[in-house]
């Protein structure tokens, strides 16, 4: 592909925000102040709010509308309880302490992500599944989003261990149950994988045990993004560059799907004074990405593991193609 046919985009990556207000300009001691740097696209990987009370979506959406981004896309977390309508017809009351007998609290937050103060701030809420945009520099991006993680503490978005949401049912991972609804597709169709958790054993360390997905990781592996961007465990936050195990035989132990990784150094002092981490992974970049083995993995968390603001956001440089005529947004 000749490096006519691309654009150089920026892409802002913040995750795990729970109701966090960026900092002021003032306060160097954190990279997630103002302004964050501008971007061609914000990504944010879900749990926007602590609870998913009204009021904190509302201050979520406040937050974005402060980012300056041409488009910013926008999943749910576990945590983002009312933005689950299932799980909140089940658990709504527990979690809020109040009844919703008319079954509106769920879709009142659905709409306010969908509806016109959302569209005043720029966002667009994805729900599960591949999607296509036309960015304004002239771009093509296509996303695969899930706001799915492995169950954890009986909360939002969630599946069973042995249950396969990301791959289809004939290529599923051995021994699990499919529960497919929105396969993530194969190379190469796909851009950027967007999930609110990640894929097991990158960048999902909680103490000695690892907390992402298995299912995920053989996805991420057959879709081979350029980019796959997450957060949920806090601790995790940084970047790998993850090199693919070659060939087309999926069904092997989990850890073999990678053939290598490499961590992505971060000077800190300079992340708070740029308010983020850079990467450069386009092909006039110092760490061009080869596409179709490599894959950038990024965990955006900007809460530490004690519910502080002080991980910094991360802007990933890299080559989209040029929207055609006929693509889709």
């Amino acid at each position: 592909m000749s490096q006519t046919s691309t654009v150089k985009t920026r892409i802002l990556i913040i995750s795990d925000t729970h109701n966090a207000a960026l900092a002021p300009s003032t306060n160097h001691d954190v990279a997630f102040r103002e302004p964050l740097p501008k971007a061609d696209v914000l990504l944010h990987c879900g749990d926007l709010t602590g609870l998913g009370f009204l009021e904190e979506h509302e201050q979520a959406l406040d937050m974005l509308g402060r980012i300056d981004a041409d488009l910013k896309l926008v999943i749910a977390g576990n945590h983002d309880i009312s933005l689950d309508q299932k799980h909140y017809t089940r658990r709504g009351q527990d979690w809020h302490g109040f009844d919703d007998p008319d079954q509106t609290y769920a879709a009142r937050a659905k709409e306010l992500w969908q509806g016109e103060k959302a569209k005043a701030a720029g966002v667009t809420y994805l729900e599960e599944g591949t999607h296509c945009f036309v960015l304004k520099n002239g771009a093509r991006l296509r996303v695969y989003a899930s706001p799915y993680q492995p169950e954890f503490g009986d909360m939002a978005f969630q599946y069973a261990d042995n249950q396969d949401r990301f791959n289809p049912k004939d290529q599923s991972t051995p021994d699990s149950q499919s529960i497919v609804e929105n396969p993530v597709p194969d190379f190469p169709a796909v851009d950027v994988m967007m999930t609110h958790g990640p894929p097991l054993g990158i960048l999902d360390d909680v103490g000695r045990a690892h907390a992402g997905c298995e299912h995920l990781l053989r996805a991420a592996r057959r879709c081979k993004p350029k980019l796959h961007c997450f957060g949920h465990i806090h601790e995790g936050w940084g970047a790998r560059r993850v090199k693919w195990k070659e060939g087309d035989n999926f069904y092997i132990p989990w850890k073999y799907h990678v053939e290598r990784y490499e961590s992505v150094k971060v000077d800190h002092e300079r992340m708070k004074a740029d308010r983020a981490a850079f990467v450069d992974i386009s092909q006039d970049g110092e760490e061009a990405l080869v596409w179709g083995r490599e894959t950038l993995m990024v965990n955006a968390s900007i809460m530490t593991v004690e519910y502080r603001p002080h991980q910094g956001p991360w802007i990933v440089d890299m080559d989209l193609d040029k929207a055609t005529n006929n693509a889709q947004s």
